[in-house]
């Protein structure tokens, strides 16, 4: 496996507990590196040197939107030439946005979340 840190950007403290426990029970290695900002993301990844395994965002987040956040960084040169895979995560499964993310932005999956578990 890549050994660069997992991001992942979410607000919600269950949502974060329910992803602790998957990525304890997958045994992933990873570094694992959470914000609840984008605008916090954003900067780590335009300070750090580490190359991300991959991005795991909430599309619902307070101040810039996961989505927003994803062109943030598909605009910084520097951000997007390190073709750090990106994926949702998102309790919202309206199919114009998921069609979106697919086609214009280039994500690598949409996930539904829900109370109990990532599907």
């Amino acid at each position: 496996m890549v050994s660069g840190p997992i991001i992942i950007i979410e607000d919600d403290n269950d949502d974060k507990d329910i992803m602790n426990e998957v990525l304890k029970e997958l045994n992933i290695s990873n570094k694992i590196v959470w914000f609840k900002k984008c605008t916090d993301a954003v900067n780590y990844l335009k300070q750090t040197v580490e190359q991300p395994f991959v991005i795991a965002c909430d599309i619902n987040l307070p101040g810039l939107s996961g989505t927003e956040c994803k062109q943030q960084i598909d605009t910084d040169e520097k951000l997007r030439v390190r073709c750090i895979p990106f994926v949702f995560l998102s309790t919202s499964v309206d199919k114009k946005t998921v069609n979106t993310v697919y086609t214009v932005m280039n994500i690598q999956r949409y996930f539904q979340k829900s109370s109990t578990t990532i599907k």
